[in-house]
């Protein structure tokens, strides 16, 4: 049964893809080449806190006309606070690991804005102890989330950039623990997750470029967060760093932001299929 709904699947997708035509990515002889979100509507999975918020202020500071977070925790008091000084951030109740939810936040947004631009593929959680200690219920609940809620965003996303006839950007959150472990938090399974994500962002780059639509990650070393402040505050911290080197700090979440803006501006027109490290204590790990 499952060979023969591949084929299927695999006819079909052949069938839609000869019927739709395909979107140059030629940048137009008018571009305006400042790096701007200026009219683009976004969309942050996971951000009413820690990196995606950070993410949405930069996009917001970067003139994006509306981020949307896809979020399924409350907003944060952070969030509230963002939203005071821009009325055009807003919240959609979305599970990512369920795909109607996706599906119907994405058709939400549309309906509201005529379009979306842009999706950031970011919710995700960690768990950091010894391999031995994981059980397989904490390995399946990474993977459930941060490899195949991240997939199934960006599919649903891809879907309607080209129904829309959008040349849409994907980008997702990798890590720096899909290069080399963790020292300071070892996580097996976490850094397992964050591989697969960095790995199909190469392959959805590749079949989606032919619909004008670019794919990217973004790996983040230690970024300062509700789940890491206290990486800093262990009592070898200044030792590890005086022999890793490295900028002996933790990243503040709104400094990964510009990579995301680049990726999701027009700018990056010719940009794809890449992973942007951005880790100021990568000698520490």
């Amino acid at each position: 049964m499952n060979g023969t709904n591949g084929v299927n699947g695999s006819s079909h997708e052949t069938m839609a893809d000869e019927a739709m035509p395909f979107l140059t990515t030629q940048p137009p002889a008018d571009q305006n080449w400042a790096i701007t979100l200026k009219d683009k509507v976004i969309a942050i999975t996971g951000a009413n806190r820690g990196i995606g918020l950070g993410i949405a202020e930069v996009c917001l500071a970067n003139s994006a006309k509306i981020v949307y977070s896809l979020d399924l925790m409350d907003p944060s008091e952070d969030f509230f606070a963002l939203q005071k000084k821009h009325p055009n951030f807003k919240y959609i109740q979305t599970n990512v690991t369920v795909e109607s939810s996706v599906e119907s936040a994405i058709n939400s947004i549309v309906e509201a804005e005529g379009a979306i631009h842009g999706m950031v593929c970011n919710a995700g959680m960690t768990k950091h102890q010894p391999a031995l200690n994981f059980s397989r219920e904490e390995v399946e609940k990474l993977f459930n989330l941060n490899v195949f809620g991240a997939f199934s965003c960006a599919q649903i996303a891809a879907r309607k950039f080209i129904e829309l006839g959008v040349k849409g950007s994907i980008v997702f959150t990798a890590s720096m623990t899909s290069y080399r472990p963790n020292r300071a938090a070892p996580s097996a399974p976490y850094g397992g997750t964050k591989a697969a994500v960095r790995n199909m962002t190469h392959t959805l780059a590749m079949e989606w470029a032919k619909h004008g639509i670019r794919v990217n990650s973004i790996s983040p070393g230690f970024v300062r967060t509700a789940m890491t402040y206290y990486v800093e505050r262990a009592p070898d911290w200044d030792l590890k760093m005086q022999y890793y080197g490295g900028m002996p700090r933790l990243a503040m979440p709104q400094e990964l932001g510009g990579a995301y803006v680049y990726l999701l501006s027009d700018t990056a027109s010719y940009t794809t299929g890449i992973d942007i490290p951005i880790a100021g204590i990568v000698g520490a790990w």
